[in-house]
């Protein structure tokens, strides 16, 4: 065997060093960085891919902050409506105490007066003050805005939710039947235009606010009986009226949820006066009232008495028709409006990572002016000291607004509850799971495998050193063949 002095064994195993050192350096830099991928020659294709996670989890975070301070915002709105229903709970208690006004003095019922009124008064001011990173919530600055409204057919229009396009809705309401109050005749026979009662009479009326026991006495005349019922009325909910030729009952509202019962405790007999002929009061088992039918761009609404609500296609409202217009007591006017739910107002919120995912909710001003309305006959601060329907002017319209501004609250609430839970909180917890998955896929791509780097870097330690100690021997063999010459 030929015997040689040569560098080419020793340039491969200066090679191998070097290689072994790169890979070791590769791997000291992953074991450092935590991080397979440092740089794009490591894994181009990995690198796009753990590029392109990033901004996906990029935009998952600043979704979930989005989010997370929506809730916020939302609860805060929700604490103020807790409040307010509170208050509105103490008032209708008030209100209810007061209708007793044979049972209660001109002192007690002044003094209800006053904390009813105080109440009011902070019911304004939470509404005027409740915000959020300095921005009010429910003083109407962030409803939905609308045009073209009809005050004479329609009241009190609140726009809950509306979609994302950048033209105004036209809403085209159409009413197709009137609601009606609850009525039932007083008496069996022909005109009680001149009657008298036959002796004593004892009857119970119970109507949709409640029941009282009505005591008629004896030879009273229809405008004494009319005036009996009418006496009641703020505990009952139903008010007897001339009808031209005789005497009728009616709920004091309007819609299936009113109704009257009568029942004939004792008595009941109607004699003409001058004449022999009698009749007898009509017991009615309970008469409904009928809901107004309106349908809204060619769909039915859901109508309750004069209060209309309707939802479709991420535009959701209510409003209350007007009295006049409801019952369709008013002649030559049409049974058709039409307004407009425009682009501006509201607040939008973003829910998800693109613009596709906005949300628009109109956090309506909820002001004592604002609360009633429809049928109830008044709006909230109607029932303060001194108005239309205080505590000493009309009791039963009183417990009817209260009623109804509780209704309106709640309603408000339901809205704004159904939005945090069924839209802001499900997203946080799509968001929370995307996060997740997102979070794992990108571990998996670029984050160092410290068993694996850690065996590899001491495997290319025994290698750096195998090669070095090789690197010794070929030194070695030269310097052996040298020693011959000498």
């Amino acid at each position: 065997m030929a015997l040689t002095i040569t560098s080419t064994n020793t340039l491969q195993l200066l090679s191998i060093i070097n290689r072994t050192q790169a890979k070791q350096a590769n791997l000291l830099t992953q074991l450092t960085t935590g991080k397979r991928i440092n740089t794009g020659k490591d894994d181009p294709a990995g690198l796009i891919a753990l590029e392109n996670f990033n901004a996906e989890l990029t935009a998952v975070n600043a979704a979930l902050d989005n989010n997370q301070r929506t809730n916020a915002q939302l609860a805060t709105a929700e604490g103020a409506f807790t409040e307010i229903s509170a208050l509105l709970t103490q008032v209708e208690s008030l209100v209810a105490a007061s209708t007793n006004s044979g049972a209660i003095s001109g002192a007690e019922t002044a003094a209800n007066q006053a904390q009813i009124d105080s109440a009011i008064a902070s019911i304004d001011r939470i509404i005027r003050t409740t915000q959020f990173n300095g921005k009010k919530l429910i003083n109407g600055s962030l409803a939905i805005d609308s045009s073209g409204v009809d005050s004479t057919k329609i009241d009190n229009l609140r726009i809950y939710s509306r979609g994302q396009g950048t033209s105004a809705s036209t809403v085209t309401a159409t009413i197709t039947a009137s609601a009606q109050a609850a009525s039932a005749a007083f008496a069996v026979g022909g005109s009680l235009t001149n009657v008298n009662t036959s002796g004593a009479t004892s009857l119970s009326i119970t109507g949709t606010l409640g029941n009282a026991t009505i005591t008629l006495g004896s030879g009273l005349t229809r405008t004494g009986i009319i005036a009996a019922i009418n006496e009641a009325t703020a505990q009952t909910g139903v008010s007897a009226s001339n009808d031209g030729t005789g005497l009728e009952l009616n709920t004091t509202g309007a819609g299936t949820d009113e109704f009257i019962s009568v029942d004939v405790l004792s008595g009941g007999v109607l004699k003409a006066q001058g004449a022999g002929t009698t009749s007898s009061i009509i017991e009615t088992t309970r008469s409904l009232g009928v809901d107004a039918a309106v349908t809204i761009n060619g769909q039915t609404a859901n109508v309750d008495g004069l209060d209309v609500s309707f939802t479709s296609n991420g535009l959701s409202f209510s409003y209350s028709l007007d009295a006049d217009y409801g019952f369709g007591r008013v002649a030559n006017r049409s049974n058709t409006d039409t307004f407009n739910v425009e682009v501006t107002g509201g607040a939008t919120f973003q829910i998800g990572t693109d613009s596709t995912t906005r949300e628009t909710l109109g956090l309506n001003g909820l002001y004592s002016h604002a609360l009633g309305g429809g049928d109830s006959g008044g709006f909230l601060s109607d029932i303060k000291g001194g108005s239309a329907a205080d505590l000493n002017t009309d009791v039963a319209t009183a417990l009817k607004v209260v009623k109804k501004a509780i209704s309106d609250v709640a309603t408000e609430r339901g809205r704004l509850g159904a939005f945090q839970k069924f839209t802001v909180e499900t997203s946080i917890n799509s968001l929370e799971n995307t996060k997740s998955q997102l979070s794992r896929v990108k571990s998996l791509i670029g984050d160092t495998d410290f068993a694996q780097a850690t065996a590899e870097l001491n495997q290319q330690s025994v290698l750096l050193s195998s090669g070095i100690s090789l690197l010794g021997l070929a030194n070695q063999q030269a310097a052996q063949i040298l020693s011959l010459l000498g």
